[in-house]
């Protein structure tokens, strides 16, 4: 097969202002890739490079990373056959792949054909609650309650955690575990000397879970944590930056977390995101999916994928209204799943 490659650089606006660990994000950069099969040049593939600066592993500034979308398009039939070169670069990995998944399959979009493209399976997912003040963290949660969703993923750690803990509590007062299920996020934000102390507080509270309590790269401390936490870990950015086998399967046999959290633009597309799985499988470790703020055109690809698994925890694919300025999708939310319009 001879391919031809180019990319184009998108700059999607959040319809409005959005509060992350890592700051207030206003807009997201990401670069679109087309390869083409010059013997069937009808036949177009899409793929997807999306980062998040500050926690993607391969963006250090706009100008590196649109040099190595360059170096890769212009190359593509290399990167095609030697894409583990691109292991450093997961979300170009995921773009590549992504785009010559959807080339393969004659340039629909439609990169695995399962129940959920045929329109006959949906995706629970959580809604997500973004950082903020007390009273707009308030109105999403009750926001997405209103829509539907069972499942409420709370970011936590920007305002005083006594607060973060009364607005959990206003939500248990009305709704029990059994009828809302309440995840928190706290992106690291604990220091290792007082986690537990925090988490012992968390847990009078029913939470299902939380994600990465302290930041990554410290496993001892993770270990300890994990084997004694009242509630359930969801390692996140702790897998960020991990690519060999031999080293993901180190950390879950040295961590021992109660969950992982796999996005896929972060620990290397699908790929990479088989290989957590397959390990966390083998060591009984429950998993779910996220998206990391793609469009929809990756929010597609990561969707349809996840539907490839029977996993019937709440996904994190419900970003796809986050953009003024997104691609058109035949994604769509109702009462907490997500569907895909198959006609």
């Amino acid at each position: 097969m001879s391919l031809s490659a180019s990319f184009e650089k998108k700059t999607y606006q959040f319809k409005r202002p959005s509060g992350t660990s890592r700051g207030i994000l206003t807009e997201k950069h990401a670069w679109i890739i087309q390869i083409t099969d010059l013997e069937n040049p009808n036949d177009i593939g899409v793929g997807e490079c999306s980062i998040i600066p500050g926690l993607s592993p391969d963006f250090q500034s706009l100008e590196a990373y649109e040099a190595k979308v360059t170096e890769v398009v212009k190359q593509v039939s290399f990167y095609a056959e030697n894409r583990e070169l691109l292991r450093p670069f997961p979300s170009i990995y995921f773009g590549l792949e992504m785009a010559l998944l959807d080339l393969k399959n004659k340039g629909k979009a439609l990169f695995f054909e399962n129940d959920f493209t045929k329109g006959k399976k949906e995706i629970p997912i959580n809604g997500l609650v973004w950082m903020g003040d007390f009273d707009f963290m308030q109105e999403q949660i009750f926001e997405k309650i209103q829509a539907g969703f069972t499942c409420i993923k709370l970011k936590i750690g920007a305002i005083h955690f006594e607060k973060e803990l009364e607005l959990l509590a206003q939500i248990r007062t009305k709704y029990d575990k059994d009828i809302i299920t309440i995840r928190v996020d706290a992106n690291g934000a604990f220091s290792p000397d007082e986690a537990l102390s925090k988490l012992n507080l968390l847990s009078e509270l029913d939470i299902h879970s939380i994600e990465q309590p302290i930041k990554q790269g410290q496993w001892t401390e993770m270990k300890s944590l994990c084997a004694r936490t009242p509630l359930p870990i969801a390692l996140d950015e702790e897998l960020i930056g991990v690519h060999d086998m031999s080293r993901k399967k180190e950390l879950l046999d040295t961590i021992q977390p109660q969950y992982i959290i796999l996005k896929p633009s972060l620990v290397g597309g699908f790929k990479g995101t088989h290989e957590w799985i397959e390990l966390a499988t083998d060591l009984n470790i429950p998993w779910w999916i996220t998206s990391a703020l793609e469009s929809n055109i990756g929010l597609n690809a990561i969707a349809q994928f996840t539907a490839e698994f029977d996993n019937d925890l709440p996904q994190g694919l419900g970003t796809g209204a986050l953009y003024t300025n997104n691609e058109p999708s035949q994604l769509f939310i109702e009462n907490g799943y997500l569907h895909y319009r198959s006609d």
